[in-house]
Parts: C-alpha cells; sequence; structure tokens
C-alpha cells in the first residue's frame, strides 16, 4: 500500500484523545520516545488504531529480542545493531524519502524499513534501548545519527564513544566521517557541543519541525502543518513564534477570523519585548479580518 497521498486524518475525537496522551507523556517525568513518536503517526494517519499502536512497540521488543548476546563495549553493541537492523532487516533511506510523510511516522518506518535519518535513529535508540545498550541521539546539523557509549564528556576518547548511522544502514563513523557530515551539511566544522546527547523532547521537537518544512512546500497538505504546529505547541519548551507561525496557517486557510484572533493574541506577547515587530503583527491580523467582507 504505497500512499502518493498522505494517509487520511484521524476523526477529531480521535485526535483529541491522541492530542491529550501526547501532552500528558511529553510532560511526564521520563518522556517515552517511542510513544511520542507513534502519536504522531496517529495524528498523520487515521488508519492507525489502538491496536496499531501496540503492534509497533511490540515490533520494537521484537527487534530488541533478536540480538544475539548482549555486546559489551561500544563498538560491540554498534556493529551487533548495524548488522541486525541495517544488514538483515534493511533498514536505512534513500533521498527519495525527504518527498514522503510516512518517512516521518514511526509506524511507516518500521513497516517500510525507510525513513528520515532522525527516524531511523528513533528505530535504532528504541531497540538499542530495549536491549540495555548505552545509546543516544545526536543532532549533527542537517543529519541525525546515534551515539553508543558513555554519554558526552569532553575527556572521553574514540574507543569509549562510536558513533552510527542508520541513514546508511547503520554505518559505524570515524571521527573524520562525522567531520564530513557536519562540513557537507553547514560548511562549518564539527565541534564538541554538537556530539551531545539530544534529549527525547528535542528528537519529537525536530520531527515535528520535519513534517511543518514538508508540508510548507505543498500548500494544499495545509491540515498536515497545523496539526504538526499544534503538537508542537503541546511540548512544554515550544519557540514562542510557534504560536505567529499558527496564526498565518489558519489565515492562509480561510480561517480569517481565527486566525486575526491569534495574530493579535500574539502581538500582546511580542509588544512587551519588541514594539516594532507587534505592530507589524497587528497589521497581518487587520488583512486577515479585511479578508472577512
Amino acid at each position: 500500500m504505497h500512499h502518493s497521498q498522505p494517509p487520511h486524518p484521524p476523526s477529531p475525537e480521535r485526535s483529541a484523545e491522541l492530542r491529550r496522551r501526547f501532552a500528558e507523556e511529553a510532560r511526564s517525568e521520563r518522556p517515552d520516545l517511542s510513544t511520542l513518536c507513534l502519536l504522531v503517526g496517529g495524528e498523520g494517519d487515521g488508519t492507525l488504531d489502538e491496536a496499531g499502536l501496540d503492534a509497533a512497540q511490540v515490533e520494537l521488543d521484537r527487534l530488541a529480542g533478536e540480538l544475539p548476546f548482549r555486546p559489551g563495549t561500544p563498538q560491540a553493541w554498534a556493529t551487533a545493531l548495524r548488522d541486525l537492523l541495517g544488514g538483515r532487516y534493511g533498514f536505512h533511506g534513500v533521498a527519495a524519502d525527504y518527498q514522503r510523510l510516512e518517512s516521518s511516522l514511526l509506524h511507516e518506518v518500521l513497516r517500510r524499513r525507510r525513513g528520515l535519518p532522525i527516524l531511523l535513529s528513533v528505530v535504532w535508540l528504541e531497540v538499542a534501548r530495549r536491549a540495555g545498550a548505552p545509546v543516544y541521539g545526536v543532532a549533527l546539523p542537517g543529519h541525525f545519527v546515534i551515539g553508543f557509549g558513555e554519554e558526552f564528556g569532553p575527556e572521553l576518547g574514540a574507543e569509549e564513544r562510536v558513533l552510527a548511522d542508520p541513514f546508511d544502514g547503520g554505518r559505524l563513523l570515524s571521527g573524520k566521517d562525522a567531520e564530513v557530515l557536519v562540513a557537507g551539511a553547514t560548511g562549518a566544522e564539527l565541534r564538541p557541543s554538537m556530539l551531545e546527547p539530544a534529549a527525547p523532547l528535542d528528537v519529537v521537537s525536530r520531527i515535528l519541525n520535519n513534517i511543518r518544512a514538508w508540508a510548507a512546500g505543498r500548500p494544499e497538505q495545509s491540515a498536515i502543518g497545523l496539526w504538526a504546529i499544534e503538537l508542537a505547541l503541546l511540548l512544554p519548551a515550544h519557540a514562542a513564534r510557534l504560536r505567529y507561525e499558527r496564526a498565518r496557517l489558519l489565515v492562509q486557510r480561510g480561517e480569517f477570523s481565527a486566525g486575526a484572533g491569534e495574530l493579535e493574541a500574539y502581538a500582546e506577547v511580542v509588544g512587551a519585548v519588541d514594539d516594532e515587530a507587534a505592530e507589524q503583527v497587528r497589521g497581518e491580523a487587520r488583512v486577515a479580518r479585511a479578508m472577512l467582507n
């Protein structure tokens, strides 16, 4: 079943339930990455029901159970996951995956074994974590990878920490490889701070950013951009600017009155720090209201 069109959305009741759970999980003491990603998937795909959510978690458990042994060193863990996920199961990404919404939905990535770097990294992270590996996400500029070993410390040598690239089937990265990835993405050099672990909520925030970017390039998919922003607004830490983006999207969708109201509310917030910006937003609100006539 290959969608050229994105899957149909959930019912409003289902959507409200998914959002309630997403907000609760995001605010819990230890937010669970796979749960959050699957709730995002449910918002994107109305066919993903409770049984489907459970099946995806069971699949992550099953994959973790297929790791042959408990490797000792970070290198051994990275190699075992590469052989299992990249080798035996063929999880990897190709350039065309950037054009598909399903590449950002975890249940689809588990089914197709293809996805964006960050979603393939979620598969590696969740399988490795379930097997007891010391693993964490690494948000390199432009390309998400994973690290095995003790979490970041400036004094760690290369042997205590191994990076792997799930988009490339879990290929183990030398320090040089990581430098090349960063240089290719930004032209900048690799700084130690880039290797710090990405918290689960940061990972989810980036996934929602990717979905918003996908929808932004496709004006007919503005409904998808809207739910991606609305989920991001449920994360405990989010950019105030998201409220502005949501208001503009409402106007773009022809919801002029709601959009104008949101623009005015945002102008209030901004006005506290930046008069000029607030005035500009109020101007946008007036334009939106004029469209009602």
